[in-house]
């Protein structure tokens, strides 16, 4: 996906106008009207992991623009999110006891790369391959053996011819 469209998409997600479809881990994800654009039924506008992914895509444009590569022509190639090592902290709850208060953080990787160019193909100087059946190659390459066979039995009767 281009970088721009997906900005402008995440943007749309933030102000709830284009949903984002909840297809594996979807039980007790309501229905919305606007999953029909996917061809879905179930969606959510998950505003946190929008915001994130804005920034990482800010920041990825940046560090692009840095590094020489020309950022309109950007894309999505690659984005992965895996799970992180829990952290555990504790909370205190009533009549003494403690329960624990874990947090899910997660490692997050996306990979961009310019579009490639179009190059046009070669103009109409390179001729085209005619297919010719395997008979009639066969019979070309022997009408060919025949005629530098006679070729070199001519070359042979003038150098006869000369020397005597």
């Amino acid at each position: 996906m281009h970088i721009h469209k997906a900005t402008e998409y995440l943007k749309d997600v933030t102000l709830n106008k284009q949903c984002v479809p909840f297809r594996r881990y979807n039980g007790g994800v309501g229905r919305c009207a606007q999953a029909k654009q996917w061809g879905w039924t179930q969606g959510r506008w998950p505003k946190k992991s929008a915001e994130f992914l804005l920034h990482m895509l800010k920041n990825a444009e940046s560090n692009a623009e840095l590094k020489g590569l020309d950022v309109d022509s950007l894309i999505i190639e690659h984005i992965q999110v895996n799970k992180a090592p829990k952290m555990r902290r504790r909370t205190y709850r009533a009549h003494g006891r403690i329960n624990p208060y874990m947090s899910s953080p997660c490692h997050s990787e996306m990979i961009l790369t310019e579009k490639e160019q179009i190059v046009p193909k070669p103009g109409e100087e390179v001729a085209q391959k005619i297919k010719i059946s395997q008979k009639k190659l066969k019979k070309q390459k022997l009408m060919a053996r025949e005629s530098i066979q006679h070729k070199i039995n001519a070359d042979k009767v003038k150098k006869n011819n000369n020397t005597k």
